[in-house]
């Protein structure tokens, strides 16, 4: 029973996705060769029951995830960048191998329905502030918040479905020709430097030119919105899951957050907050810093997982692979297996590898 390919981080229309459905993430999983592949919604266990029964269509290993931005004061106050290179002690958090069915109640399951409802209500003020932007521009239309929620949501309602719904609603009340014109206005003076035709690009750039700091529908996020890094690990708990650090690791020019620069300081510090696991999104990444970090911490006792994410518009391969390679090495692939091996034990009770191994070759042959 060898090594199959892993993506352990996906997310699904449940939050925002690239993907239309969960079948063709499924699908395209299947195509590519991935066997084992992990649901990892914002603040969401909706897509479980979905994703478990589409898995077992086709002869998939589902892994049962969610991810959360928590704020951790202590690196606030300090100063420090975490996993979020622009925020101060903003935390992004997974919670990987969940129980299925899902067992979240109580004090832990209200506090996820708030936060998920204050993220919720963030975005219907932004998308307010949109509506008045574009009368200011005498666009001559409006954006339906309730439509937006009904047509291109699962429930959970991101900045990016506003960005996607202002692409489609220009779309269809902008003539073709006059579309680039319209951008324009509703920039401030600024062209659409993105090709009309890429969509993805589009929409990025309706995102970071209005819905971010500085455009005009920005809505600063409420303080409400960001549950404590301790609140988080307790809800990721109680769902019978493992609290998982994402790290982010080099960027494009080779540079590190304060909390990720010194790995073995990150690493005690990790372990020190009850920490056993780590995950990466291996396309931010260079193969020589990837195979460093996610090495050392496998060796420091880290369960370590790898995925794409594909939470923007860009529908890009599932099959992992990193900044300058189309492919993980050998090293990284028994990394990451090894790692769905353990979260695969961890979802039925156990702590060990060769159990995960034979549950998930027997999902799968």
């Amino acid at each position: 029973m060898g090594i199959v390919d892993v993506n352990a981080h996906l997310h699904t229309p449940y939050s925002f996705s690239a993907f239309d459905n969960v079948s063709q993430a499924l699908e395209m999983a299947q195509n590519e060769g991935v066997k084992v592949v992990g649901i990892n919604d914002f603040y969401s266990l909706d897509g479980y029951r979905e994703w478990s029964e589409e898995c077992g269509r086709r002869r998939l290993f589902p892994l049962f995830n969610i991810e959360f931005i928590s704020l951790n004061v202590e690196d606030q106050a300090a100063g420090i960048r975490v996993n979020d290179p622009n925020n101060p002690g903003r935390t992004y958090l997974s919670g990987k191998g969940l129980a299925y069915p899902v067992r979240l109640a109580g004090k832990e399951a209200q506090m996820l329905a708030q936060v998920r409802e204050e993220s919720n209500a963030q975005v219907e003020h932004m998308c307010a502030k949109l509506n008045a932007h574009l009368e200011a521009c005498k666009a001559g239309w409006q954006l339906s918040f309730a439509q937006i929620r009904s047509t291109l949501t699962r429930g959970s309602i991101r900045e990016r479905h506003l960005a996607k719904a202002l692409r489609l609603a220009i779309d269809e009340h902008v003539e073709e020709g006059e579309r680039g014109l319209f951008y324009e206005r509703i920039f401030g003076g600024t062209p659409l430097k993105s090709d009309p035709g890429n969509i993805a690009a589009v929409e990025n750039e309706i995102r970071s030119r209005l819905l971010k700091a500085g455009g005009a529908a920005f809505v600063p996020e409420d303080p409400k919105a960001f549950l404590p890094m301790e609140a988080v690990q307790r809800i990721i708990e109680a769902a019978g899951g493992l609290p998982t650090y994402p790290f982010l690791a080099d960027d494009a020019k080779g540079g590190f957050t304060d909390f990720e620069g010194d790995l073995q300081k990150a690493a005690d510090l990790l372990k020190k907050r009850g920490f056993r696991s780590v995950e990466f999104i291996t396309t931010r990444n260079s193969t020589a810093v990837l195979e460093s970090y996610a090495g050392y911490l496998k060796d420091e006792g880290f369960i370590v997982s790898f995925g794409s994410e594909h939470n923007t518009p860009a529908l890009e391969p599932i099959l992992l692979r990193t900044r300058d390679c189309d492919h993980l090495s050998e090293k990284l692939r028994a990394i990451n297996y090894e790692g769905a091996c353990r979260i695969a034990a961890h979802q039925a009770g156990s702590d060990s590898v060769e159990e995960g191994n034979i549950l998930i070759h027997k999902a799968i042959d």
